[in-house]
């Protein structure tokens, strides 16, 4: 276990204080706000091509979503079956299922470094100013970065869901009734902002503000390769 802590303060821990602490001396102005918003853009530079796979491959999956809910009403009584024609829908549209899995994993290790960093890493250097403009202590929780940083988990997962619900069709004069995966889609728009709320509110706000600065990058990447996407399809 010692063997296993020892790495990953050798690959995470340490390689992320060293990095903010020379941040925090070097930048202008020696603010530990902006130490902690240049080191996020570094991570998620360095983290750039595992991102755009998984925005990607996550759009991919959304436009594939009626031919597997077509593949699944079709063998809605061989379940066998209808996992291995999704699968080979997945391999022939070369999608990966499972790419922003590997983006959350890789992620995770560096989350819960900083959360070290951010909680213990500066006790007893004085030299260090944990306060973001010189009002917010980035050291202490923070009520309106953990609010902006569910808002800015929302208003990402309003980007990617689709556009509305898709119904079924009627019969026998019944009405339609909206597709039960669009509502578990329409669901999680909701839960992942709350529980982003419920997993910063008592951490330091250096967090907090690590996971603001990451959301509205991905908006931003996702809202770059999507566009670029739609101008070589129109072209």
């Amino acid at each position: 276990m010692s063997s296993l802590i020892d790495i990953f303060n050798l690959i995470f821990y340490q390689p992320l204080l060293q990095a903010l602490i020379l941040l925090y001396k070097y930048l202008p102005g020696h603010d530990f706000g902006v130490a902690v918003i240049a080191l996020t853009v570094l991570i998620k530079l360095a983290l750039y091509p595992l991102g755009v796979k998984g925005i990607r491959s996550q759009k991919a999956l959304q436009e594939l979503q009626p031919r597997i809910k077509e593949i699944q009403n079709r063998l809605k009584d061989d379940k066998a079956k209808q996992t291995k024609e999704v699968m080979e829908l997945y391999k022939k549209e070369k999608v990966n299922p499972f790419s922003g899995l590997l983006l959350l994993l890789v992620q995770l290790p560096i989350l819960f470094a900083l959360f070290r960093v951010f909680s213990k890493g500066f006790e007893g250097m004085g030299e260090i100013n944990t306060t973001f403009f010189g009002f917010m202590d980035l050291a202490d929780k923070s009520t309106i970065l953990v609010i902006l940083a569910g808002l800015a988990q929302f208003w990402q997962a309003k980007t990617q869901a689709p556009a509305s619900i898709p119904l079924r069709g009627t019969s026998a004069g019944k009405p339609s009734a909206p597709d039960f995966s669009s509502m578990m889609q329409k669901q999680m728009l909701y839960f992942f902002p709350l529980f982003t709320v419920f997993i910063l509110w008592k951490m330091p706000a250096a967090i907090a503000l690590y996971w603001l600065v990451t959301t509205l990058f991905t908006i931003g990447q996702q809202y770059i390769i999507l566009k670029k996407k739609k101008e070589n399809v129109a072209g």
